[in-house]
């Protein structure tokens, strides 16, 4: 929404008291000083209710006579609420359980190989791969997108989730289901076509990297037009962050916690920023309009 110039004063002008009651009202305003004067900037839509405001209370509200009523605390939303309004996030985690279930968190092959990046079958203690090529002339095309939905123990399955909800439903709030289930299924086609090009034939699953994927959206979207939706904590972004380089050094596998798959999490951190940059300059062309 575009702000306008509600009053034009001289400096020597005591704005002070008119600004505590806006901010007592919790009027969306702003002060700035532009050819020695003090211009008071608020949204469109009330510049004539301030100026009318400012004619009755110049001096602002010392005494109190207007009578504000104090806002309720509103309730946290329970999780049934919580789900209604992000139905398409519970969808894929839904799915992610499910397919946790049915492959026993990546212990029974002959169900886990139907939702694997490459097909395979078990060839007494080895595994031999189908060609990629082979599996999508073959019509199977959801391989380039399910890997996502596999997970390799309890705790790999719970950290993916706890992030995905936590992100997912910022996304979509903001953006609404189907362009979060575009975006999801955008960051699992990049991430897991990028494992596969860097790793080769192996097995790897997981959404950790179309949570790169949204984080980076979140991330550049909010610099470049700023909402509560994406607005995340600090320490959030560098602890994700970190915790990419740390697994790029090689550490974590060093100390027995398996394989990561680096270059799932780059490439979706990378798609992530690249959408977030398109969504957030289209964002703030369309509020400067």
């Amino acid at each position: 929404m575009s702000t306008v110039a509600v009053l034009r004063l001289p400096l020597a002008v005591d704005l002070s008291g008119f600004v505590k009651l806006l901010q007592r009202m919790q009027v969306p305003h702003r002060v700035s000083e532009e050819a020695g004067e003090q211009v008071l900037w608020v949204p469109d839509n009330i510049s004539e209710d301030v100026r009318s405001l400012y004619e009755r209370f110049p001096a602002g509200d010392p005494e109190q006579q207007i009578g504000i009523p104090v806002a309720q605390t509103s309730k946290r939303p329970g999780f049934v609420e919580q789900l209604r309004h992000s139905k398409a996030t519970a969808v894929v985690l839904l799915l992610s359980l499910i397919v946790g279930a049915v492959t026993l968190l990546g212990e029974n092959l002959e169900t886990m190989h139907w939702f694997t990046f490459l097909d395979f079958r078990v060839v007494g203690e080895y595994i031999q791969f189908t060609p990629l090529a082979d599996s999508l002339a073959a019509g199977q095309w959801w391989r380039l997108f399910t890997p996502m939905l596999l997970h390799f123990g309890f705790l790999h399955l719970a950290m993916n989730g706890m992030w995905y909800w936590e992100l997912g439903r910022r996304i979509e709030a903001r953006q609404g289901s189907i362009n979060l289930i575009g975006l999801t299924l955008l960051y699992s086609l990049v991430s897991n076509y990028s494992q596969f090009y860097y790793s080769g034939a192996t097995l790897f699953g997981g959404l950790s990297g179309v949570l790169y994927g949204l984080l980076g959206h979140c991330w550049i979207f909010q610099l470049l037009s700023p909402n509560p939706a994406y607005r995340l904590p600090r320490g959030v972004l560098v602890m994700m962050l970190i915790w990419l380089v740390v697994c790029m050094s090689g550490l974590i596998s060093m100390i027995g916690f398996g394989e990561i798959a680096n270059a799932a999490h780059v490439s979706g951190l990378l798609i992530g920023c690249f959408t977030g940059l398109l969504g957030g300059l289209y964002n703030r062309r369309k509020l400067a309009v």
